[in-house]
């Protein structure tokens, strides 16, 4: 418990021969002092056994109601702390509160926000509302910000109020420049712009919750830059289909990598694709029916011949799975050694095939930009535009009408 004691400070005395009265707290291993703003005589102090005898003088009354009143504050002030979290208390806190000193509503953290998300993206991800790779890419934006405030500010955690603009733009520069990952020094624009608006992304969850009033990247201005997708050819991709592998691992890596160019789905929703996946309607075609588990947007596909022909040679091979699942760190190891084989240049990972699907398959084909966006789960048609600017040879067979009206 917190101890109070009074005690005449006798090295100091004013002209009427008094001495200050001061206060000593004592907590645990911890004291400090502060001044009651009044004076008596030492003789006074001592013959009224430190103002606890009945009192007859109305002056001694009347320090003894003070001296009262700041044992009953200091013991409410501790009483005060002691139901507050991530207050530690010493008897300098309980100074600093009976001074008006001390908040005691500590700020939010970056911590404390993330975790918040995280909590909340977990239960997401425990029913397959959101990935678990998408989890892990706000767990390491987290992550660098954490490293950055350490080595740049010396501290492990920072207030949010503490955020400031230039610090954001510190941070980018640091993701770019300084930021260490497998032996590699420095990230590009649009990794470092997505840790970023995943970090916003953050903020604007706890603004919402309300714990706290403004997300401090609400200015952050860094811009994605448009990339052409990776995608394979009608040669390239016709080059892996007729390869033969002697082993079955690549021979199940180029299996699942053939059914994400014939449907489109993304590696993490192609190993939760299940039998109920599975749907045929009035006129027995068969659909792969579900939600994009990134923006939860339909996406449901008809199923081509070369992708079914995949389903029924594993089937049963994975309980009720479509096909055969594999981490995408596996997954894209393997296809570059695919690539390799298959004397592909290009860096062949498993999301190319997502992107073959848009392209070659798809838009190549002459399929419509509104009936492809539908199929890739696309929240709007800019997302599908970006696939059919990368389409030569649509813009060559437009042309050539265009070329023989005018010939």
């Amino acid at each position: 418990m917190v101890k109070t004691i009074f005690y005449l400070k006798s090295d100091k005395e004013n002209k009427h021969g008094e001495n200050p009265i001061f206060c000593k707290i004592n907590y645990r291993k911890t004291s400090t002092t502060l001044s009651t703003g009044k004076w008596i005589s030492k003789k006074r102090w001592q013959s009224t056994n430190h103002l606890r005898n009945v009192l007859k003088l109305k002056k001694e009354k009347t320090i003894q109601v003070v001296l009262n009143q700041i044992s009953n504050d200091i013991e409410n002030a501790y009483i005060e702390l002691s139901s507050k979290k991530n207050i530690n208390i010493t008897a300098s806190e309980i100074k600093a509160l009976l001074k008006g000193e001390l908040k005691t509503n500590p700020e939010v953290t970056f911590y404390e926000v993330y975790i918040f998300h995280k909590n909340y993206f977990d239960k997401k991800v425990k029913f397959k509302e959101r990935s678990r790779a998408t989890q892990q890419k706000y767990n390491r934006a987290a992550e660098l910000f954490l490293k950055f405030i350490k080595l740049k500010y010396k501290k492990a955690d920072i207030p949010i109020t503490d955020i400031t603009n230039p610090m954001v733009y510190e941070f980018e520069s640091f993701l770019r420049y300084e930021s260490k990952y497998k032996g590699k020094i420095g990230i590009d624009n649009n990794s470092a712009v997505k840790y970023i608006q995943r970090l916003s992304t953050i903020f604007n969850h706890g603004v919402k919750r309300e714990l706290i009033h403004k997300n401090p990247l609400r200015n952050y201005d860094g811009k994605i830059v448009t990339k052409d997708a990776v995608y394979l050819t009608d040669a390239e991709l016709r080059a892996i289909e007729q390869k033969e592998f002697s082993t079955f691992r690549l021979s199940r890596i180029k299996d699942i990598f053939l059914f994400s160019c014939y449907t489109g789905y993304a590696p993490i929703e192609v190993v939760n694709l299940k039998e109920e996946n599975l749907v045929k309607d009035n006129e027995g075609t068969l659909w792969i029916d579900t939600n994009r588990m990134k923006t939860g947007v339909k996406s449901n596909v008809p199923l081509l011949p070369r992708a079914q022909r995949i389903i029924e040679k594993y089937s049963g091979f994975n309980g009720n799975y479509l096909i055969p699942t594999l981490t995408s760190q596996k997954m894209n190891e393997y296809l570059k050694e695919i690539a390799d084989l298959c004397g592909i240049k290009k860096n062949l990972t498993h999301y190319v095939a997502r992107h073959t699907f848009a392209t070659t398959v798809t838009l190549g084909n002459g399929l419509s930009i509104e009936t492809v966006s539908s199929m890739m789960g696309h929240t709007n048609l800019k997302m599908t535009q970006h696939y059919a600017k990368i389409l030569d040879k649509n813009v060559k067979k437009d042309m050539s009408k265009l070329t023989e009206k005018f010939s």
